[in-house]
């Protein structure tokens, strides 16, 4: 079948629907429309156990393993109708061979009553048209059902609605932070739906992995990623990291400690075990030092020659700590914390290019020429030199001086130019030579 035109594809189910050249309604799968996608690493191998079973995914992070009871021929990406209690699904295939195996084991999936869900076939289009008209609903329901759920006055938060396929069912996800009873709610959604009610609650990490969005560290959310087990995290992974206990930062967009709290976590305690532990200060010649500052990856102490505050701040090796707790012990102090064997350690230069400069696309600041201004009419700026003797020896007896009350014969009004008939004075003594 050629499929000729395609919608955007719907965040979430991780499809995009269309129609094909007979004008009926069609789908096919977007991978990067969906949550806890998933790494086919084994995809070139073959398969070491044959099986029958399929991982199936729907909206959001719901999942679950389905049988080919009639042995079609499926691949990852195709939509196929499968068996719900009542009526039929619709899902895309996510797992075949081997891989269903280890997700099923790690999950610790368990088939209800020892049997699979049966897949029928694969969607026709039919079965894609009706799931088009539930999908088209669910947002509507779940801003009233938010609305019914205020009024009746109960504490609890709907953050997501799924029809069933063929909109005989819809799951309504909710948190709250007690118990609810929502019998009468359930008669309610009921009447106003005309569709049978499931209600499900999750918690606040489930709630962030089905709605999505972007992290602090700019990728998306690892809950609704690849996250599909949550563990306990504690504010006792941040202090083993030497973190901020900032309740701003180490918190989510759920509201609770990030996940990835946990990722290094076992790194930084194996490493803790090896650094030695210090209930008093260190002695020294030069005084007491404190402990102020561990970096446990690149195995240095800092230490402050006063309790109150940071001050002559000293960095050493753990393994120095150990040789003067050792000395301290036998009752004896060190002339100081760096050692006899102490090298500072010579930073080598760096060579900065213009290239590098962050200042080198600011425009250069044109410097403005100072314009002589001339003292009398006629009066010409003339560049000086530094030694005015060796050029010109006239001009260095000129500008030396001379007696205003003694002008010579022939100077021009206003300017300073003589004949050859002047007197020569001594720079000296200004004495008039003969």
């Amino acid at each position: 079948m050629d499929y000729t035109k395609y919608d955007k594809p719907v965040i979430g189910r991780g499809c995009a629907f269309g129609t094909n050249e007979l004008g009926e309604p069609c789908a096919k799968s977007v991978g990067g429309a969906m949550k806890l996608h998933e790494e086919a690493w084994l995809e070139e191998y073959p398969d070491n156990f044959p099986t029958d079973i399929f991982e199936v995914r729907f909206k959001n992070t719901r999942r679950s393993f389905y049988q080919n009871v009639n042995n079609l021929d499926l691949k990852v990406g195709d939509i196929v109708a499968v068996e719900a209690q009542p009526g039929h699904d619709v899902g895309i295939i996510s797992l075949t061979g081997d891989m269903v195996a280890r997700q099923m084991h790690r999950i610790g999936f368990n088939p209800q009553n020892g049997e699979f869900k049966k897949i029928y076939r694969k969607a026709r289009p039919y079965d894609i048209e009706k799931w088009q008209e539930a999908i088209a609903l669910e947002h509507d329901t779940m801003i009233r059902s938010r609305q019914i759920a205020a009024e009746m006055g109960l504490d609890m938060k709907i953050g997501d609605v799924e029809y069933q396929a063929d909109k005989i069912k819809a799951i309504f996800y909710y948190i709250a932070d007690g118990r609810v009873d929502f019998r009468e709610l359930i008669k309610v959604f009921a009447e106003q739906f005309h569709i049978r009610i499931e209600m499900k609650q999750i918690g606040a990490r489930q709630e962030a992995g089905r709605i999505g969005g972007i992290g602090a560290c700019g990728r998306e959310l690892c809950c609704s990623s690849w996250v599909s087990s949550f563990s306990s995290v504690t504010t006792g992974a941040a202090r083993v990291q030497d973190l901020s206990l900032n309740p701003q930062k180490l918190a989510g967009q759920c509201s609770k400690l990030k996940c990835c709290l946990m990722y290094e976590y076992d790194v930084y305690a194996d490493a803790r075990r090896s650094m030695p532990r210090l209930r008093e200060p260190l002695q020294t010649l030069e005084g007491e030092f404190f402990l102020v500052k561990t970096d446990v990856l690149a195995r240095q102490m800092t230490f402050s020659s006063s309790k109150e505050s940071w001050s002559n701040l000293v960095t050493i090796s753990a393994s120095r700590v150990r040789e003067i707790l050792a000395a301290n012990r036998n009752g004896e102090k060190v002339d100081s914390l760096l050692g006899s064997d102490y090298e500072p350690e010579v930073e080598e230069p760096t060579y900065r290019t213009e290239e590098d400069s962050i200042t080198r696309f600011d425009k250069a600041k044109k410097r403005k020429k100072k314009r002589n201004k001339s003292r009398g009419e006629g009066e010409k700026s003339q560049p000086q030199s530094e030694n005015p003797q060796s050029e010109n020896p006239q001009v260095a007896k000129i500008q030396s001086g001379v007696p205003q009350g003694d002008k010579p014969q022939g100077e021009k009004q206003g300017g300073r130019h003589h004949n050859g008939k002047h007197r020569r004075h001594n720079r000296n003594n200004n004495k008039p030579q003969e």
